[in-house]
């Protein structure tokens, strides 16, 4: 199914690399002025994933909690800087969910504990479906939501397709699960790669990112000097170069192509069985457009998908106006967060476990808000 649910960026926003690197720039340094919860404290946690790859996380189960909310980030990155999954965790937790923010496999604290490299899906499925397992045996509640963004969406919609099948684990049963809500997952490298390197800004966006996955790889060897080659970090000048000299050996790739389109999501989407929200937007810079059409097939016949795709919202943006704000009730502009707790909130899963806690979770006094304080948030400047 696809929606196009009522969705206003600013008006100088609404171009969807000017969201993006707003966003970016600006939005990053200035994200918790703009945000009202506070950050919960979180446990650090060691959780083990598929072929027991030791995953790092950030655990908080507040008492009579609905459902868990499992989730990772993009590309690059920590838990200790990646602010949008930080938002998510506050505003999850205000929701009356509990939360499981984990470091990816190469990422953070996971990549201390283990050279395992990343696998963009392939096995990062199974790490979600792991995680929820031993969550459930810790006492944390289902249903399990799985989601990230960017990069991370696609590994949670890969962390769908691993929950189809629960037989080889030991506590999680096909009720227990809830689903998959993701933003702006990548869903075909090969495309977006190659649309991206057609334009000077593309390219600068690819470097920025090599950059960032050439320190991650520096740093996993640094932690595991015999289990990653110093001379192929120093050949990889590229992100297929990062994968072609770093991922795809161990894999049994022959090409990056071939890993790409391996670990692609897209081919997944008719055959998920599991509740699926996707929010993408039209404008996102940094994928092929040719996408969306693609997309639009795939869930058009799956009733387990819900696509939202937007007019606007560029990558994982999507601010919203004041006017926006005030249509939705939001108390801020996080408006694809506010919309996927809403979505996930109102499932019928996550909705009979708050009845069997005694009626509909609302937030803690010391979240609760007037929508009238919208007015009191920082305005966002214009571009």
């Amino acid at each position: 199914m696809t929606h196009s649910p009522a969705y206003t960026p600013p008006w100088l926003l609404k171009n969807g690399l000017a969201m993006t690197l707003h966003t970016a720039r600006w939005v990053k340094r200035h994200w918790q002025q703009l945000t009202l919860e506070p950050q919960p404290i979180y446990r650090s946690h060691i959780f083990y994933g598929a072929n027991g790859v030791p995953l790092h996380a950030w655990i908080a189960q507040p008492p009579g909690a609905i459902a868990t909310m499992i989730g990772t980030y993009g590309i690059t990155g920590c838990l200790d800087n990646q602010w949008l999954l930080q938002i998510l965790g506050r505003k999850a937790i205000a929701r009356g969910f509990a939360v499981i923010l984990f470091d990816w496999r190469a990422h953070g604290k996971s990549g201390e504990l283990s050279p395992t490299l990343t696998s963009d899906g392939l096995y990062e499925g199974q790490d979600f479906v792991h995680i929820a397992d031993q969550a459930k045996a810790m006492g944390f509640p289902s249903p399990f939501w799985f989601t990230g963004f960017s990069l991370g969406g696609q590994l949670a919609l890969w962390g769908g397709h691993a929950a189809q099948d629960l037989s080889a684990y030991a506590h999680l049963q096909p009720e227990d699960m809830g689903g998959v809500a993701v933003i702006c997952p990548n869903l075909d490298s090969n495309r977006s790669l190659t649309y991206l390197m057609q334009a000077p800004l593309g390219r600068y966006v690819e470097r920025a990112i090599t950059q960032e996955l050439t320190r991650l790889a520096w740093k996993l060897h640094h932690f595991h000097p015999q289990a990653i080659d110093p001379e192929a970090i120093r050949r990889a000048r590229s992100i297929r170069g990062f994968d072609q000299e770093l991922v795809i050996p161990a894999l049994g790739f022959a090409t990056v192509e071939d890993y790409y389109e391996a670990s692609n999501p897209l081919p997944l989407l008719p055959h998920l069985s599991h509740p699926t929200l996707i929010l993408y937007a039209a404008d996102d810079p940094l994928f092929a457009p040719s996408i969306i059409a693609d997309l639009q097939q795939a869930c058009r016949d799956n009733p387990a998908i819900t696509l939202w795709l937007t007019r606007y919202g560029g990558h994982i943006g999507y601010l919203s106006s004041q006017a926006c704000q005030s249509f939705w009730g939001d108390r801020d502009p996080w408006w694809a967060w506010n919309r996927l707790l809403d979505w996930c909130t109102a499932h019928p899963k996550t909705a009979a476990r708050s009845a069997e806690l005694g009626g509909d979770r609302l937030e803690s006094s010391v979240h609760e808000r007037s929508p009238s304080m919208c007015a009191q948030l920082p305005n966002i400047p214009h571009v």
